[in-house]
């Protein structure tokens, strides 16, 4: 009992102080409002006596269900919805423009995803794509800012956007480069593989990105190999 007193000393209120001042508070406001409404709003007599009554009401139920004594219990802030890691991911040379109105997109939602502002990101794609629906560049970026949003898991939406940027433009390397991508950071690591070594089978020998997409098709081979043998050392 002398600990909890002494915690209220420290915080520089007795136990019903913040009771009495949150009455204050309440009958300050209820009459601030009367005043104000018999003041300017043009109100006739008969009209007081119904504001009172429901002022009164008001106070009433404070009475009956609110609690002025008790502390305060503020909403921290909301965490940024950027995870670390999740980063759009770079687009290989020669797979999607640099240049003009869908890259300007595309670099827009980059801006709000680093902001934290994924939502954003996605809403500004839609926006692109409302005025271009046949681009597969934007179509390929909504699927990459869905999978990001989904914290790396490939939800149906992203999926579909994926296979709308392939139907598209079936030549398309972005569709089954990000796609095995998703793939790839998701731990289905099987897909992935698959994905991108038919993405490699029908790259031109002088494709840009080709190299790009085959340095990674080795790296994830290596890994499985290396998940493989310890799986076959823990069964041992």
């Amino acid at each position: 009992m002398v600990g909890a007193r002494a915690v209220q000393e420290a915080d520089g209120a007795g136990p019903g102080e913040g009771y009495l001042m949150g009455w204050l508070i309440l009958l300050v406001l209820a009459l601030l409002a009367g005043l104000g409404l018999w003041r300017f709003g043009n109100l006739p007599r008969a009209s007081l006596e119904l504001l009172g009554a429901a002022l009164l009401l008001g106070v009433a139920g404070y009475a009956w269900q609110g609690s002025p004594g008790m502390p305060g219990s503020p909403t921290p802030p909301r965490l940024a919805a950027k995870q670390p890691g999740r980063d759009f991911p770079r687009t290989p040379e020669g797979m999607a423009a640099q240049v003009g109105g869908d890259a300007d997109v595309l670099n827009a939602a980059q801006n709000l995803h680093d902001q934290g502002l994924d939502a954003y990101a996605i809403a500004t794609i839609r926006a692109g794509l409302n005025r271009h629906p046949k681009s597969a560049d934007l179509w390929v970026g909504l699927g990459n800012a869905l999978v990001i949003y989904s914290d790396g898991m490939i939800s149906p939406a992203a999926r579909l956007a994926f296979e709308r940027a392939a139907r598209i433009d079936p030549s398309h390397p972005g569709p089954p480069f990000f796609l095995g991508l998703a793939y790839a950071q998701a731990g289905q690591l099987d897909q992935a593989q698959s994905t991108w070594a038919a993405l490699l089978a029908r790259a031109p020998a002088d494709a840009p990105w080709r190299a790009e997409v085959a340095r990674r098709l080795e790296e994830l081979r290596a890994m499985q190999a290396r998940m493989g043998a310890q799986q076959a050392q823990q069964v041992q």
